[in-house]
């Protein structure tokens, strides 16, 4: 009996060894037929992007410093190296792919489609993406005009990709989907070297308007920030129950647009009261029936 069980004990520990040899082999062929290929491939993929990301900076950085030498705006500087950004991580993106054996011709149609769907979600934010580009372009303004765009009058303190952001004149920050402003009338006050202040000035009737007007054009020339050329402007503008009104257009630059709008306002009113005009007042006739 104990010669039986030793031999059964030996046929067992045979296969017990011939099965774990067995399964040694079976992972040894798994490991060289799939582990070891996909490995290698996570291991070159891994390397391509280290070196991929440390040449996209290096192409940023010589793109920057070539934008700088040629005294590029700043915004459309960070826009160029945005795009140029994203175009280089796209194409390291698809050559990393092509490492596991991504056919890239499948990626590309997968990033259009991807495209199309997103632009037809995003269809508005996108307009407003492509009238960004077109105003950094075209350059209707630049940072620190006072405009009105997009129905909103300030001075513009950026000119963003998806929105231009202007501080009005009771300084409120208001920001503009570019679509809008690029849609709409622009209007800059800063481009051209001076602007003209409309103002009027009511005459009574019994005011020589001629005196009036060599009286206000002498003060108001003396206004500081009225320029001389052209020069101030001052005509008859209407009439009304009160008497002639004068047109006041003297010229200043933007930047002092409303100092002399005040300015000019309190030289009418102590203009009028040192020369001693009466106060316009609307004469009526009232006529009774069968008077």
């Amino acid at each position: 009996m104990a010669l039986t069980s030793q031999i059964a004990q030996l046929f067992g520990q045979a296969a017990t060894a011939d099965l774990t040899n067995g399964w040694l082999d079976q992972l040894k062929k798994l490991l060289m037929e799939y582990a070891v290929p996909i490995g290698g491939k996570l291991v070159g993929a891994l390397v391509l992007w280290i070196i991929g990301r440390i040449v996209i900076s290096g192409i940023k950085r010589m793109s920057r410093a070539a934008y700088e030498k040629r005294k590029l705006d700043a915004t459309l500087i960070r826009y160029l190296d945005s795009v140029l950004g994203v175009l280089l991580n796209i194409l390291l993106i698809v050559a990393v792919l092509s490492v596991f054996g991504v056919e890239t011709t499948s990626f590309a149609g997968i990033l259009a489609a991807a495209g199309v769907a997103i632009g037809m979600a995003w269809s508005g934010l996108l307009s407003n993406f492509a009238a960004g580009i077109f105003m950094i372009i075209l350059r209707p303004f630049k940072v620190g005009d006072f405009v009105v765009a997009g129905g909103i009058t300030g001075t513009v303190t950026e000119v963003g990709l998806f929105v231009t952001s202007i501080d009005t004149p009771d300084n409120i920050r208001t920001f503009i989907g570019n679509s809008k402003i690029f849609s709409d009338t622009i209007q800059n006050f800063t481009t051209n070297p001076y602007r003209r202040v409309e103002l009027k000035a009511q005459l009574a009737h019994t005011v020589d308007a001629q005196d009036a007007i060599k009286r206000l054009r002498a003060r108001i020339s003396k206004i500081p920030n009225v320029i001389k050329d052209p020069a101030v402007s001052l005509e008859v503008l209407e009439f009304t129950l009160a008497g002639p009104v004068l047109a006041v257009r003297p010229f200043c630059h933007n930047d002092h647009y409303w100092d002399v709008y005040f300015a000019t306002n309190r030289a009418i009113v102590e203009e009028f009261t040192t020369a001693g005009y009466p106060v316009p007042a609307e004469n009526r006739v009232v006529r009774q029936p069968g008077a």
